[in-house]
């Protein structure tokens, strides 16, 4: 952990519940660069990016509790606790959290964040096994790589969901979207945010990318490949106003920040992009072709 994070871990634990997170996830090349500490901001409305630099966190803050969707590594877990903190809303409000896919880096902090809040949790069927079992599925593309690397702390108590079955805190409302391939529990997660009478359609993406372990081919799985093609073109298709990925540089964060900064008065906040799903979607379905073509060869 970054020592700028630890030193704000460190301040907000004088002023709330200590919060006793897993230990950090080692058997990784790239988890330091991806929790980097990075400022908690507004999306829009009461959605809000509370993750890290690499890796997506987002909280939707309501009157009766809070949402908040995918947890990070097991080190992101505190640098998550602490941006909630830093926006003035309690990590103990959250009463449901859920989860993109059961992968490490997007699971990984899960099981701190519930225990500290005593939240809900709820994935697909397949997803919560990935969480119970604190690794991914035995068809996932991704089991191949070693026990040690992909492995992170199980979830208790996951409540099973259906495709589309609206999960609500309050007057807080999320649907899941089923949209396996990256991983058979893949979800990617809409609902609805406002600021005084305009409401956006916010869209958190699921990863929707051919990544594999070493040896996998997608080529010899052709059912897995119609099903990554029906989830890239459903992200695509989706009412989608604000997004945001599982990895923010996939959908450029920083850019979009570095231009929000330097917004005039009346232009347009670069967050809101109702073509954003269908590039990604597009971007997604070019890098799958790409693979399939280099499988071939």
């Amino acid at each position: 952990m970054q020592i700028a994070g630890l030193v704000l871990v460190l301040f907000v634990a004088f002023q709330a519940p200590a919060f006793q997170w897993d230990p950090p996830h080692k058997q990784c090349d790239d988890c330091e660069t991806w929790n980097k500490l990075r400022e908690p901001f507004k999306l829009y409305g009461n959605t809000y990016y509370v993750g890290t630099d690499g890796l997506s966190s987002i909280l939707i803050t309501g009157d009766a509790g809070h949402i908040l969707l995918d947890g990070g590594l097991e080190q992101s877990a505190p640098l998550i606790d602490a941006n909630i903190r830093k926006l003035g809303f309690k990590t103990q409000d959250i009463k449901l959290i859920v989860n993109s896919h059961g992968h490490f880096d997007h699971a990984g902090g899960i099981s701190s964040l519930q225990r500290f809040t005593g939240a809900a949790v709820a994935a697909s069927a397949s997803g919560a096994q990935a969480l119970q079992n604190g690794i991914n599925t035995p068809d996932d593309p991704q089991v191949g790589f070693p026990k040690e690397f992909i492995a992170f702390p199980r979830v208790k108590n996951v409540r099973v969901i259906k495709d589309g079955e609206v999960q609500r805190v309050g007057s807080l409302a999320v649907t899941p979207h089923f949209t396996p391939g990256h991983a058979p529990g893949s979800t990617t997660w809409t609902w609805q945010s406002c600021e005084g009478q305009r409401c956006l359609n916010m869209v958190y993406a699921d990863s929707i990318s051919a990544v594999a372990a070493p040896g996998f081919k997608f080529t010899d799985h052709p059912e897995l490949v119609a099903q990554l093609r029906r989830s890239i073109t459903l992200v695509g298709e989706l009412p989608c106003d604000v997004m945001v990925s599982t990895h923010p540089g996939f959908t450029q964060i920083d850019a979009k920040l570095k231009r929000r900064a330097e917004l005039k008065s009346g232009s347009s906040d670069p967050f809101i992009d109702p073509q954003m799903c269908r590039a990604y979607a597009a971007n997604a379905m070019k890098g799958l072709e790409a693979r399939l073509a280099e499988e071939k060869k």
